[in-house]
C-alpha cells in the first residue's frame, strides 16, 4: 500500500494534465483535493499500528542486480512527515481554490506541479533505498522550481526559482556523493541495513566525508546559514506555494535527512558540533534579519529560516544522547523530543500565518508594513487567526508554541552539563544564544500582528478598500489556528501517537534499552525556563516598543555598504557565466566540421592512447572466417563511394554517394546473414536520402550548388587516424577481449526467458528493454526539438540573400510529383509496404523484423505516398497527429514496464505463454508485443514528424 500512496499524486497529476481542456468548468482544485485528503486519512489509520511498535515495509523490485529497488518504510518519523505532507497539502489546496482565480490563472500546470511536489516529498520520507531517496529529493527541487516560477513573466519569480534550484541541486549532488560513499563502505543502499553496520564503518576513511556531504545536502534544502539566501527570494511564489513548501514540506526535508541519518552519524563529535552549531547560528541570524523586513512574506521567510535553525540545533543537541547510556542518554534526548514537537507546531502556526499574509495581500493588494495598519475592525476573523499564529510563534501560552519553546529552553540548559572534548564552559553560551534569539522572535511576532492590524488605518496607501475574506479563504487558516490551540491545551495527544514513535526511529539504540516516555504539560513550577520566558516577554516588549518608536518600519535595514551573501551569489553566477561564455566561444564556432574534428580527435587520443598503454591487447592473431569474392567486391565498392564523397561537385552527388555506401553496408549485412540489420539499414537509407533532399530548401545558397573541396592536412590526419583507431578497436575486441562472449547466454536464453527465437528482437524488447525505451525517448525529444526549432524560428526582414532558401521565389508549401505512373504505382506499393510492415511487426519476435523495422517500413510507405501525391494529400487521408503518436508510443512502452510491478516483478520484465485462440488455434502471446507496439508507434511518429516538419516551407 505504501507504494500506492507515493504513486497517487503522480497519477492524479497525469490525469489532470491529460484531461486539460476537457474538464468541466469547475475549479481544478476541487478535482485535486480528494487525493491528498485520502492520503491524510490513510496515514491517520496507520497511527495505531506505528504506535503499537509495528512498521510498514514494502519492496517493489526495480533493478535488483544493482541493489536498487523501490523500498518504502513507514515508521514514526516518516509517519509524522507524511501526515504533514498530506494534511497541509489538503488545507493548502482548499485555500488555493479561493485564492487563485480560475479565469486569470493557468490552474492545470499549478496543480500538476503541486502534485508532483507532493509525490516527491512522500517518496523522500518513505524511501529506504538511498538511490530512490535521491531521485525523489531532486524531483522536489525540480517541482519546487516550477512552483516558485509559476508567475514566470515576473523577473523576480524566475530569479528566485533559479536561485533555489541551483543551491538545492548543488547540495543534492553533494548528498548523492555521500550516499555513494556509504554504499562503498557498506555494500548496500538500504538505510536500515546501513544502521546495522554503523559500528563497523564509523572508523573508515570515507565515513566523515560522507557525513559532511550528506549534511551539505540537508543544510541547503533546509535553508541553513549560509545557504539560506534562496528562501526569501522563493517568496515570489504564490502564497499557497509558500504556505506549503516553505512551512511544512520542502524546507523540512533537510531536517528529515538529519533525523533519518542520526542513527548512523549521531555518535560522532563532528556531527554534534556541526549540526548544533549551524542550527544555532541560523536561529540567531534569521531572527535578527526578520526584524529588518518591511514585506510581510519576507518577514515570515526569515522567521522560517530562524525556526528551521532552532529545530536543526535541537536535532544536533539530541545527538549528544549517543555519547551516553542508560538514564543519561534518555536525559539528552529531551532535545530530540523538543525538535519533533516544534517541527509539528511550526508547520501549524507558520502555515496559518502564510495564509493570513495571502489574505491581507488578496484584500489590500499589498504586503508592505509601511502601508498597512488598522485592519482589526475590517478583518476581525483574519486578525484572530493572525493573533493565534503569532503568539504561538512567539511562544506564549496557552498555545502549542509555548510548550515547544519551553522544551527548547530545557534542552539548551541540559547541554550545559555536557563535557565533550573538555570544552564544557563553551556550552554556557548556548542558552544565552537561544534566549537572545527568542527575544527577537517575540518582537517580530508582535510586529507581524500589531503593525498589520493595529495602528493608523491608511486607506490612501491602499489600492482598494479591504474587507473580511470569504469563508472559503479563511477555512484553512482557521483550522490551523484551532489546531494550535487544541495542541496547546492537550499536548499529550501527540506524545504517544507521533512523538514517541518518532523518537524510536531517531534513537533506535536507546529505545531498545528503555522505552521512551513523553509527558508534556504547562506548569513545572518556577523553573529556570519560566524565568527565561518572562525575560523574553519583558525584553521582547522593550525591543518591539523601541522598534516602533524609532519608526524602523519605515526604513529598510541591511542595505548598507559591504558585500552580502546575495551579492556574493550574484557575482559568482555572473563570473561563471562570463568564464563559460569565453571558454565556450573558443570552440563553439558554429561549424559542424569543427565539432566533428574535436570529437574524433578526442576519441583518437583517449581510445588510441589507452590501447597503447594497456597490456594484453593483441591484434589480428585470431582465426577469422574466410573472405568471399562477393564480400571483397562489396567492400571495394563501399570504399570507392566513401573516397568519392569529398570530391563530389554537388550536394546531390554527395547524397547519392552516401546512399551508395549505406546500401553496400546493407549488402554486407545480407552476406553476413543478418537480415534484421539489413532490413533496418536499407530502410534507414531510404528515409535518410529523403530527409537530405527535403533539407535542400532550408540550406543556404551555394554557387551552382557546387561544393569547393580543399584538401587540408589536419582533416586528412584526423580522418585516417579515426578510421585506423576504430579498426584497431574492432580487431582488439575480436582477438583479446578478457571477457567471455555474452552471445552464448543470449542464444541459450532468448526463447527460454524471452519467448522469442529472433535473438535481436528479444534483445531489444526484453534483455535490453531499458536501452530501447530510453532510445525512443531520445528520438522523440530530438524530433520535437526539430519541430520546435523550425516552427519557432524568427527570420529578420533584412536577412542576407546568402542565407535565403533556394526556393524563396517559388514558396510552394509542399513538394510533390506530377508523374501519373509514379502515383499509380504508389497506390499499390503503399498497400504492399504497409502489409509487409505489419508482418514484420507481428513476426519479429521469432523471425526477422520487429517494431523498429516495421515502423521504418511504414514510414517509408507514407513517404512514398507523400512524394507521389504531396503531403497535403497524406494529411487529409491520414489525419494523424504524429507528435501525439510519439507520446502515445513512449507512454505505452513505459506503462508496459510499470505493469510488471503488479506481478511483483522488476521493471520491464516480460512474460509469455501459449493460448488457444479462435481460428488461430494455439498461439504464443507475449507482453513484449505491447512494448514493441510502443516502439512501433513512437518510431513512426518520430520519422513522420521530422519529414512533415522539414518538408514544410513555412
Amino acid at each position: 500500500m505504501l507504494h500506492i500512496t507515493v504513486l497517487v499524486p503522480f497519477l492524479l497529476a497525469l490525469m489532470i494534465a491529460l484531461l486539460r481542456g476537457k474538464l468541466p468548468r469547475l475549479h481544478r482544485g476541487w478535482m485535486v483535493l480528494a487525493g491528498p485528503l485520502a492520503l491524510f486519512v490513510y496515514f491517520l489509520t496507520r497511527i495505531p499500528v506505528i504506535k503499537g511498535g509495528d512498521s510498514g515495509y514494502e519492496t517493489v523490485s526495480w533493478i535488483p542486480s544493482l541493489g536498487i529497488d523501490l523500498v518504502f518504510h513507514l515508521d514514526g518519523l516518516s509517519l509524522l512527515f507524511a501526515l504533514l505532507i498530506s494534511g497541509m497539502g489538503t488545507l493548502v489546496i482548499t485555500y488555493s481554490i479561493y485564492y487563485l482565480d480560475k479565469r486569470k490563472e493557468e490552474l492545470t500546470p499549478f496543480y500538476v506541479y503541486l502534485l508532483l511536489f507532493m509525490g516527491a516529498m512522500l517518496g523522500v520520507v518513505l524511501s529506504d533505498n538511498l538511490m530512490v531517496l535521491y531521485g525523489f529529493w531532486e524531483l522536489t527541487s525540480v517541482s519546487s522550481f516550477l512552483l516558485i516560477a509559476f508567475w514566470h513573466r515576473r523577473q523576480k519569480s524566475r530569479y528566485g526559482a533559479l536561485k533555489s534550484m541551483l543551491i538545492t541541486v548543488f547540495g543534492g549532488l553533494a548528498m548523492f556523493a555521500g550516499f555513494l560513499m556509504l554504499y562503498v563502505m557498506t555494500g548496500t543502499f538500504s538505510i536500515r541495513e546501513i544502521w546495522s553496520q554503523t559500528g563497523d564503518i564509523s572508523g573508515q576513511t570515507l565515513f566523515i566525508p560522507a557525513m559532511l556531504l550528506i549534511l551539505l545536502g540537508a543544510f541547503t534544502k533546509s535553508a541553513q546559514f549560509p545557504f539560506h539566501i534562496w528562501l526569501p527570494d522563493a517568496m515570489e511564489a504564490p502564497t499557497p506555494v509558500s504556505a506549503y513548501l516553505h512551512s511544512a514540506t520542502m524546507v523540512k526535508a533537510g531536517l528529515y535527512l538529519v533525523a533519518r541519518f542520526s542513527p548512523v552519524f549521531a555518535g560522532q563529535h563532528e556531527w554534534f558540533w556541526i549540526v548544533s552549531g549551524v542550527g544555532l547560528i541560523t536561529l540567531i541570524y534569521g531572527s535578527i534579519q526578520a526584524m529588518k523586513q518591511t514585506d510581510l512574506k519576507a518577514l515570515l521567510a526569515y522567521s522560517t529560516i530562524s525556526q528551521l535553525g532552532l529545530i536543526m540545533g535541537l536535532l544536533g543537541m539530541g545527538s549528544a544522547a549517543s555519547f551516553y547510556t542508560g538514564e543519561e542518554a534518555v536525559y539528552y534526548t529531551a532535545a530530540t523530543t523538543a525538535a519533533l514537537f516544534h517541527l509539528f507546531n511550526h508547520a501549524i502556526f507558520k502555515g496559518s500565518l502564510f495564509m493570513v499574509v495571502g489574505i491581507v495581500d488578496h484584500e489590500t493588494n499589498t504586503r508592505d508594513l509601511r502601508k498597512l495598519g488598522g485592519l482589526v475592525s475590517l478583518m476581525p476573523v483574519t486578525f484572530t487567526v493572525a493573533l493565534i499564529g503569532s503568539f504561538s510563534m512567539a511562544g506564549l501560552p496557552p498555545f502549542a508554541g509555548f510548550l515547544s519553546k519551553e522544551m527548547f529552553f530545557t534542552a539548551v540548559l541540559n547541554i550545559r552539563e555536557l563535557d565533550i572534548l573538555s570544552v564544557q564552559s563553551l556550552f554556557t553560551i548556548v542558552p544565552v544564544v537561544a534566549w537572545i534569539a527568542s527575544i527577537f522572535t517575540f518582537a517580530y511576532s508582535m510586529i507581524m500582528v500589531f503593525h498589520t492590524f493595529f495602528g493608523k488605518y491608511q486607506p490612501e496607501k491602499l489600492d482598494k478598500k479591504p474587507h473580511e475574506a470569504p469563508f472559503g479563504l479563511l477555512l484553512s487558516p482557521i483550522l490551523l489556528a484551532l489546531l494550535a490551540v487544541v495542541t496547546g491545551l492537550f499536548p499529550n495527544m501527540l506524545s504517544k501517537t507521533l512523538i514517541v514513535p518518532g523518537m524510536n526511529a531517531i534513537h533506535p539504540q536507546i529505545a531498545a534499552g528503555s522505552p521512551f516516555y513523553v509527558n508534556i504539560y504547562f506548569w513545572h513550577g518556577f523553573t529556570t525556563e519560566v524565568w527565561m520566558t518572562l525575560g523574553v516577554i519583558i525584553l521582547g516588549i522593550v525591543v518591539y516598543r523601541i522598534y516602533g518608536r524609532l519608526s524602523l518600519v519605515d526604513k529598510e535595514w541591511g542595505r548598507g555598504r559591504g558585500y552580502t551573501l546575495n551579492q556574493v551569489y550574484d557575482g559568482s553566477i555572473r563570473l561563471v557565466e562570463r568564464t563559460s561564455r569565453s571558454i565556450t566561444g573558443l570552440y563553439m564556432t558554429g561549424s559542424m566540421r569543427h565539432y566533428l574534428m574535436y570529437i574524433f580527435t578526442l576519441i583518437i587520443v583517449v581510445v588510441g592512447g589507452s590501447m597503447l598503454y594497456t597490456d594484453g591487447i593483441t591484434l589480428g592473431q585470431g582465426e577469422y572466417a574466410p573472405i568471399s569474392f562477393f564480400e571483397v567486391v562489396a567492400v571495394l565498392v563501399l570504399l570507392t563511394g566513401t573516397l568519392a564523397i569529398p570530391f563530389a561537385k554537388s550536394r546531390v552527388s554527395a547524397i547519392l554517394l552516401t546512399g551508395m555506401v549505406g546500401y553496400m553496408v546493407t549488402l554486407l549485412f545480407i552476406l553476413f546473414r543478418a537480415p534484421d540489420l539489413a532490413l533496418t539499414q536499407m530502410i534507414v537509407e531510404v528515409v535518410s536520402v529523403t530527409l537530405f533532399l527535403l533539407c535542400f530548401r532550408h540550406l543556404p545558397r551555394l554557387g551552382r550548388e557546387k561544393v569547393k573541396f580543399k584538401l587540408k592536412l589536419p582533416k586528412l590526419i584526423i580522418s585516417i587516424g579515426f578510421g585506423a583507431t576504430m579498426t584497431l578497436v574492432a580487431l582488439a575486441a575480436l582477438d583479446s577481449s578478457p571477457f567471455e562472449s555474452i552471445s552464448t547466454y543470449y542464444t541459450e536464453n532468448s526463447y527460454k526467458l524471452g519467448g522469442g527465437k529472433n535473438i535481436v528482437n528479444v534483445l531489444l524488447v526484453d534483455f535490453r528493454g531499458f536501452d530501447t525505451m530510453f532510445e525512443i525517448t531520445v528520438l522523440g525529444l530530438a524530433s520535437l526539438a526539430i519541430y520546435s526549432m523550425i516552427k519557432l524560428k524568427v527570420e529578420p526582414d533584412n536577412k542576407p540573400a546568402a542565407v535565403k532558401s533556394m526556393f524563396d521565389d517559388e514558396k510552394p508549401r509542399y513538394s510533390r510529383s506530377n508523374d501519373v505512373l509514379l502515383q499509380s504505382v504508389a497506390k499499390v506499393a503503399f498497400v504492399i509496404i504497409i502489409t509487409f510492415s505489419l508482418y514484420l511487426f507481428f513476426a519479429g519476435h521469432n523471425n526477422p523484423g520487429g517494431g523498429f523495422i516495421g515502423a521504418l517500413m511504414a514510414a517509408a510507405a507514407l513517404i512514398l505516398l507523400a512524394i507521389a501525391f504531396g503531403m497535403d494529400f497524406v494529411e487529409k487521408v491520414l489525419p494523424v497527429n504524429y507528435r501525439m503518436l510519439i507520446a502515445v508510443g513512449i507512454l505505452l512502452a513505459f506503462l508496459t514496464g510499470i505493469g510488471s510491478f503488479v506481478f511483483d516483478a522488476p521493471f520491464l520484465s516480460q512474460a509469455f505463454g501459449y493460448f488457444e485462440l479462435p481460428v488461430m488455434g494455439k498461439t504464443e502471446l507475449t507482453t513484449a508485443m505491447l512494448f514493441d507496439l510502443g516502439v512501433y508507434l513512437a518510431v513512426i511518429g518520430v520519422t513522420m514528424n521530422i519529414i512533415f516538419t522539414i518538408g514544410r516551407d513555412n
